[in-house]
């Protein structure tokens, strides 16, 4: 059975984020667009297997069915639309970022 991706709009932010600092303050725009390309074909796999990767373990996430995938040293947090067979791509972060601070200032 396949689910819908799709991705929020700070999600998306994130991840234009993710490509900007590593090809414009680093300097390495071919690793950028590998990296991104890394974390998007992470996500579109999550249209056959959305419940492979955990539920994040801090609360109140894990309760509101929270999970994470990890990619190389970026996190992606998505929940499951069950009943819409949807999977909601809420953020996509650094996992040497204060993770816990991050995602109290996203609506889940």
């Amino acid at each position: 059975m396949s689910f819908k991706v799709v991705y929020t709009e700070e999600s998306e932010q994130d991840l234009v984020n993710v490509y900007s600092y590593i090809a414009m303050d680093l300097l390495v725009p071919e690793t950028a667009k590998n990296q991104t390309n890394r974390i998007m074909k992470a996500i579109k796999d999550l249209d056959s297997l959305p419940f492979r990767y955990k539920l994040y373990q801090d609360e109140p996430y894990h309760s509101k069915g929270l999970r994470v995938i990890p990619v190389d040293k970026y996190l992606v947090f998505y929940i499951v639309i069950e009943e819409e067979k949807t999977v909601a791509i809420i953020r996509i972060m650094y996992a040497g970022r204060n993770i816990d601070l991050q995602l109290s200032n996203t609506k889940i």
